[in-house]
């Protein structure tokens, strides 16, 4: 299951700046003018993730696979996209293909940077919302205006799930956002709408904000889903090794860099956790739904391991390093056998049986 980041928001705001800080080198333009992306850049980086060196020391292996994260710089938008404007309709499908957008709003001040179209982060955020809303609209609308008139369509539950996005949309409500069932997200799904989309937002602030992050406030409605980041600083840090990264944060009063936050807001807002494979070969983490049972976690690594799932041997994280490995934690009584119904609980490290001519 690979993991992908819609960076959005609008002209200049310091999207490219972060993709290239978290990809670690440069590789969008983040030239100081409007559209200076027109094709959306993508880079995939592996999530930052301590347990694996430590695993690897364990089973004595020097093969290291860790989950990865793939980022999408899509070019900013502008008021008026969705009937054109900037690069309109081009922006609007490239978020259509990502799992989750990344809004990146700007609460930083510098005169030397374009502020092209940029007012506040809340106003930056209510242009957004209200040109995906637009879209979605078109698309419900369209929907609605070819079945209303068919009596077996304008009954169905489709149907009148799309009557209640367009009225909740027409409110200015995002489709992500509405309480419903699992059925009514399910058939939700299948309108792609964009509203849909999970989302988290990313605050791009100047460097004296950024070194006073854990008072940092800001006026926004939706200020549980924020990261406070700096670019710059985020740029900085590709620049350095290890130590120096380390060091830094320290200094800027920080234990983790902003790709590691990004990561973990983006696992929280899609409901992702990892399990590990630990073995002679490889060590490798692996990305499931929360929640996800054995046999979809065994799916993961292929389709053949679900079909002919049989059990699945489980040993925690701090069992396989406190025992040494799985020896150790088999003697100790800490490995167990699951089946079928076990959900998967973070940081488990697995070993799945099957029957491959099932």
């Amino acid at each position: 299951m690979n993991l992908s980041v819609g960076i959005v928001g609008l002209p200049n705001v310091g999207k490219s700046t972060l993709f290239n800080a978290l990809l670690g080198k440069q590789v969008a333009d983040a030239s100081n003018y409007p559209f200076c992306t027109i094709d959306p850049n993508v880079g995939v980086v592996a999530v930052p993730d301590n347990k694996l060196p430590v695993l690897a020391d364990i089973v004595k292996t020097p093969k290291i696979t860790p989950a990865i994260v793939e980022f999408v710089d899509i070019a900013g938008l502008v008021k008026g996209a969705a009937q054109g404007e900037g690069l309109g309709n081009k922006f609007l499908t490239n978020i259509r293909e990502c799992d989750a957008i990344m809004h990146v709003v700007r609460d930083f001040s510098d005169p030397n940077i374009i502020k092209e179209g940029s007012v506040d982060p809340q106003g930056d955020l209510e242009v957004i919302f209200a040109e995906l809303i637009i879209k979605d609209l078109e698309t419900i609308d369209k929907f609605i205006i070819q079945n209303q008139n068919n009596p077996k369509e304008n009954k169905s539950k489709k149907f009148l799930i799309a009557q209640k996005l367009k009225q909740s949309l027409e409110q200015g409500n995002l489709a992500v956002n509405l309480d419903l069932s699992k059925e009514d997200i399910e058939l939700v799904q299948e309108f792609f709408l964009l509203t849909a989309k999970p989302y988290f937002i990313a605050v791009n602030v100047d460097e004296d904000t950024y070194k006073n992050i854990k008072n940092y406030k800001l006026n926004i409605k939706d200020f549980d889903r924020v990261i406070p980041i700096s670019a710059k600083i985020e740029n900085d840090l590709s620049e350095f090794d290890d130590t120096e990264k380390s060091d830094y944060l320290q200094e800027l009063g920080v234990n983790e860099s902003g790709l590691e936050r990004v990561i973990q807001k983006a696992y929280q807002t899609l409901g992702l956790q990892s399990y590990y494979t630990a073995g002679i070969k490889e060590v490798r983490a692996w990305t499931i739904s929360q929640n996800a049972t054995a046999p979809e976690a065994a799916g993961v690594i292929h389709t053949d391991f679900q079909r002919g799932f049989i059990m699945a041997e489980i040993i925690s994280y701090n069992d396989f390093v406190q025992h040494q490995g799985w020896q150790g934690a088999k003697d100790a009584g800490r490995l167990r056998h699951e089946g079928k119904d076990y959900h998967m609980q973070p940081d488990d490290i697995v070993e799945f049986r099957f029957n491959v001519t099932k």
